[in-house]
């Protein structure tokens, strides 16, 4: 058996809202006998969808709720995994499991917390890489500004940029930038789904919504505009001083990649690769495989990333890692992050692209994982099952093509749950078509209730 922890970065690095349906996706990678740790309970619905989908007996499953802690439940308090009353309670699960022997804790998110408690359970060789995490390996292995650092040193091209650990570096670097490029992303060091990005733009031909910047500011030239800029935003991009900040050059026309590679003791392996989709600079969708792209663009974005994986396994990292891409129009491709962590890609491909659709089969098949985009309106996931019924998209194991959904669909309030779901389908007429059939049935929102503010954010179980 295994110890599945359904947690999520840690709130020290970066506070979270409500996660408990986000964090479920854990689900996904249950096999039988296993014991998962959630911050609430299992979406019953939910959690017998997955196991038909997956083949897992659901009653084999053991799943231990751990104490509400600070958050009251809506995400995994780090603190609440090592106190003694749940440690207890995991070991009566444990003994209760009839297993004697756990061959791996697998947690969603590197966490110290998690080499505590494993260590404590005396399973901390069970947690691949539980030296290195509980140095805070997780933090180090996650941030950005760290990032631009490692891929430097190990020759891995990125755009230019730089790491700036003051207001006054930033200006600088800011102003430099603007000057050759018209364009810089200012990134926080650690946030996810452009959440954490913001686009500064000299250029209004620049100002595009394919990137994933989630704010969008158009400077006038001068110095006096970029140091207005950052007196106000300093706080904001820097965790409140407690991170450096990367200011990088802004590639237009870019396409967003990602190469997943695993990290063990003895080596490390590539998974799989992909791609990354922006509406109105929003993460709107991601596709596996990686097709249709240029021998040599998928030549460096395999080689870039396996440096990358190698590098984060010198560290000391272990288990799975996306390494996050541009391909620029003339053919370059440059990195722009590592997420050392099991990222928002892994159960598309591994469980649901692999394993349930087998894109590997004949005839061929790719599959999409969708954010609902703020204009849809979905009460429920009764009502979103029927909908695929009716319009004749849901899932069919025979064709392999159809809907699946990969978290549950909650309510945030009467009327409107945000989620995200996989569509597996044969051509690219085929994956517009459903997506317009859908859109059509469930867009009631009016686009300009979102787009008239700058600030307007993707639900917290979305980003990364």
């Amino acid at each position: 058996m295994r110890v599945l922890i359904g947690n999520h970065i840690d709130p020290a690095i970066r506070d979270r809202g409500d996660l408990r349906a986000w964090t479920q996706r854990v689900l996904w990678f249950a096999q039988d006998g296993d014991l998962i740790v959630l911050c609430d309970a299992p979406d019953p619905q939910f959690l017998a969808y997955v196991t038909t989908l997956t083949g897992v007996d659901a009653a084999s499953l053991h799943v231990l709720i751990t104490p509400p802690g600070r958050f009251g439940g809506r995400l995994l308090d780090p603190d609440v995994l090592t106190s003694p009353l749940f440690l207890d309670a995991a070991r009566e699960a444990l003994t209760a499991s009839g297993s004697r022997h756990v061959e791996e804790v697998f947690a969603l998110w590197p966490s110290a917390s998690v080499a505590r408690f494993a260590a404590a359970l005396g399973l901390g060789d069970r947690f691949p890489g539980a030296a290195f995490f509980a140095q805070s390996g997780g933090e180090l292995g996650n941030n950005k500004a760290v990032f631009r650092a490692l891929a430097a040193g190990a020759g891995v091209p990125i755009a230019p940029g730089a790491v700036c650990r003051s207001v006054s570096e930033a200006i600088d670097a800011t102003y430099t930038l603007l000057s050759s490029a018209g364009a810089v992303v200012v990134k926080q060091a650690h946030n996810g789904a452009g959440v954490g990005n913001q686009l500064l733009v000299r250029d209004p031909m620049l100002a595009v919504d394919h990137v994933g910047a989630r704010h969008l500011h158009c400077l006038g030239p001068g110095p006096d505009v970029i140091e207005a800029y950052w007196q106000q935003r300093w706080d904001w991009a820097s965790g409140e001083g407690h991170f450096s900040v990367v200011v990088e050059e802004f590639t237009p026309n870019a396409t967003s990649l990602y190469s997943e590679h695993y990290a063990a003791d003895t080596g490390t392996r590539p998974t799989e690769m992909g791609t990354l989709l922006y509406v109105g600079r929003r993460l709107s969708h991601q596709i596996v495989p990686l097709r249709d792209v240029d021998d040599k663009v998928r030549a460096q974005l395999l080689d870039g990333g396996t440096r990358l994986a190698e590098t984060w396994r010198a560290l000391g990292y272990r288990g799975h890692l996306s390494a996050d891409a541009i391909a620029a129009p003339d053919g370059r491709v440059l990195f722009t992050e590592v997420n050392a962590q099991v990222s928002g890609s892994l159960h598309i491909y591994q469980v649901i692209a692999h394993r349930i659709v087998d894109t590997s089969a004949l005839p061929e098949r790719s599959v999409v994982e969708y954010h609902v985009p703020p204009t849809w309106s979905v009460p429920d996931a009764d009502s979103f099952f029927t909908a695929l019924t009716e319009l004749g998209c849901a899932w069919d194991a025979n064709s392999r093509t159809g809907v699946i959904v990969s978290m549950p669909i909650v309510p945030l309030q009467p009327g409107l749950a945000q989620f995200v779901f996989c569509l597996a389908y044969a051509t690219e007429a085929d994956r517009q078509a459903v997506w317009r059939r859908l859109d059509a049935r469930f867009a009631t929102v009016p686009d300009s209730a979102y787009s008239a503010s700058d600030h307007v954010g993707v639900p917290a179980h979305f980003a990364s």
